[in-house]
């Protein structure tokens, strides 16, 4: 008896049949002719010997690792194609929007007994289109709030005067114009809703004077509400949209670029915070905010808003919160519990009748607890021309005006 009892092998030829026998497989077909003299045995060693010599030189041309078969060696001895520079992209981003980012001398009369003007601050912009012999810059209103004079550097060192196209307080951004002859690179403007949280992103401009610097970092955060005070009072009268990112953002800084790895301008850079034990919190404008306000400056070179007319104070003010005794005054019911006091009336509120410590709750129907929500209603939800329903309590009695609404006195 053979090795296998089965009916499909046996290790014996019977010299009756022909030199050549037909082997029926297991799947019942006939398989290929077996020369005689070569048991199944040793084919299936030589078969496993094969099989381990090519595994080994797949294994090593996958691995790169070194294989003692002359032939894995062979294949192993190819140089393997080496990663990219991870800093390559961070260098050719900096490289693509470098020259379009500028240095800002805010010049300002401070004595006037004296000619000359005194650099009063520095700040950075980012040059964004050339057209007609001129190129245009992006930049905060704070670099050039107050300037008497505008000059701007380049990173070439090129000094050249720069004229005020337009500037808006609110959004903090201003766009200024210089002779375009010896400008050749503008910044790409990027999607900032595209931005990613963890994302590579650069920071351009000009901190404490050291123009032409480069720091690095990521977004932290897409989108954040930060609360501002517009008349610089202390208190929080706006909340500007940010992309926060911790990339180095110091003083001079502001209307720099923040761009992607792709060299495109995401966000125009603005603030940050300084404080004790406080590290890497920067903040940027996005561009998609920023673009909008300066297509309208390039036009008219200020921002249209609506208008009510009204200078107040939150009923829930926690830097000032009114007391009972002063509650009491103003002769409110006691389920109001929100809404803003009128200091003064002018404009369209004073044409309407509205007066000294009347107290709005709703504008259009629309609960209004703070000038904050007042300021957000008119300028996202209303235009120049619009009639506007005021709702308010005078004396605790509840009535209701109608104005219209005006276009905002440059302040």
């Amino acid at each position: 008896m053979g090795l296998f009892e089965d009916d499909f092998y046996s290790p014996k030829v019977s010299r009756q049949r022909k030199e050549h026998t037909k082997v029926k497989s297991a799947a019942g077909n006939w398989s290929k002719v077996r020369r005689p003299g070569m048991s199944t045995l040793q084919i299936s060693v030589i078969s496993s010997v094969i099989s381990a010599l090519l595994a080994v030189v797949l294994f090593s041309l996958i691995t790169g690792l070194p294989s003692s078969t002359p032939e894995a060696a062979a294949v192993s001895a190819v140089p393997l194609k080496m990663e990219t520079d991870p800093y390559e992209r961070l260098i050719q981003a900096a490289a693509k929007v470098r020259p379009a980012v500028v240095s800002i001398s805010n010049y300002q009369d401070l004595n006037s007994d004296i000619i000359d003007l005194d650099e009063s601050g520095l700040g950075s912009g980012v040059i964004f289109k050339e057209e007609n012999g001129l190129a245009y810059i992006i930049t905060n209103n704070h670099v050039i709030s107050e300037a008497d004079e505008l000059e701007v550097t380049t990173v070439d060192g090129d000094q050249i005067s720069a004229t005020l196209v337009g500037t808006d307080i609110v959004s903090d951004i201003a766009v200024l114009s210089i002779n375009g002859d010896k400008i050749d690179t503008v910044a790409k403007i990027g999607n900032s809703k595209e931005i990613r949280l963890g994302e590579t992103v650069i920071a351009l401009g000009n901190p404490l004077g050291l123009g032409d610097t480069l720091t690095s970092g990521i977004v932290s955060h897409t989108k954040r509400d930060i609360p501002v005070s517009l008349n610089k009072d202390g208190i929080y009268d706006w909340e500007q949209e940010v992309i926060q990112t911790d990339a180095a953002i110091n003083e001079g800084n502001s209307g720099g670029a923040l761009v992607n790895l792709d060299g495109e301008l995401i966000g125009i850079n603005t603030m940050k915070i300084s404080d004790m034990g406080v590290e890497g919190i920067g903040f940027a404008i996005p561009t998609d905010s920023v673009m909008r306000i300066v297509d309208e400056l390039m036009l008219t070179g200020t921002i249209t808003r609506p208008y009510i007319g009204v200078y107040t104070v939150d009923l829930n003010n926690r830097f000032t919160p009114f007391d009972a005794e002063e509650r009491k005054n103003l002769k409110l019911p006691s389920s109001v519990e929100d809404g803003i006091i009128v200091l003064d009336a002018v404009g369209p509120a004073l044409v309407a009748g509205l007066k000294l410590n009347d107290v709005i709750t709703k504008l259009d129907s629309e609960p209004i607890s703070s000038t904050l929500e007042l300021r957000k209603f008119l300028y996202d939800q209303r235009k120049v021309g619009d009639v506007l329903e005021v709702t308010f309590y005078r004396d605790g009695e509840l009535k209701v005006v109608k104005l219209t609404l005006e276009d905002k006195p440059v302040e």
